[in-house]
């Protein structure tokens, strides 16, 4: 695992195309900005962790 610190505003690119970026610190919560293609699908672990779980076949 990558650990960087970044601060409100900064940025982190991962490959070419998709862009991380602190839009704020409020205590101990973060909330980031995700700029990716269409393309290329965005969810939080839990959501993702939901939808491969729903996929499985019985």
């Amino acid at each position: 695992m990558l650990v960087i610190t970044r601060r409100p505003s900064e940025s982190i690119v991962i490959r070419d195309d998709i862009i991380v970026t602190v839009v704020s610190v409020r205590g101990d919560k973060v909330r980031l900005g995700i700029e990716a293609p269409k393309e290329i699908t965005v969810h939080r672990k839990e959501v993702y962790e939901a939808i491969r779980r729903s996929e499985k076949p019985a």
